[in-house]
């Protein structure tokens, strides 16, 4: 069993959240939420950010941390059992650049309701669902404003 330990975030700017588009030799396709491990010595909130950064372009700042998912998957002659921890995090624009290197071949803003279709993977739906309901708190409390690490 190897165990993996990632962070991602759910990126919102006017409403929208940003997901990207993987496409690995036509193996593997679907809509995602950034994230990516954590490397030596970070932490997690950092590796939330440069994941984020790195995947998509987007320079965003954290709100608040809104939970975690776990799940295993199998590699040749082994098991991940991976956690992954998640940010609620806003950006300034809509600008993003799909990261070519990682198999991300298209990434965008997409309203609530189209992001929660397109994405591929349930517990990235259950994030979501938790992240937009803070999301929401937030902005009718007029505490969506400001910047955070």
């Amino acid at each position: 069993m190897i165990e993996a330990v990632s962070c991602g975030g759910v990126v919102i700017f006017r409403g929208k959240i940003l997901l990207l588009y993987k496409n690995y030799r036509n193996r593997y396709e679907g809509w995602v939420l950034p994230k990516g491990t954590v490397e030596k010595g970070e932490e997690y909130p950092d590796t939330a950010l440069r994941e984020v950064k790195e995947e998509s372009g987007v320079k965003a700042s954290i709100m608040k941390y809104v939970g975690k998912s776990e799940y295993t998957f199998n590699v040749p002659d082994d098991t991940v059992e991976k956690e992954v921890h998640w940010y609620l995090m806003k950006t300034d624009s809509y600008y993003s650049k799909p990261q070519r290197e990682e198999y991300f071949v298209d990434s965008g803003f997409y309203k609530y309701h189209e992001a929660y279709h397109l994405l591929k993977f349930a517990n990235e739906k259950q994030i979501l669902e938790k992240a937009y309901e803070e999301y929401l708190s937030l902005y009718k409390n007029k505490l969506w404003i400001g910047r955070r690490k």
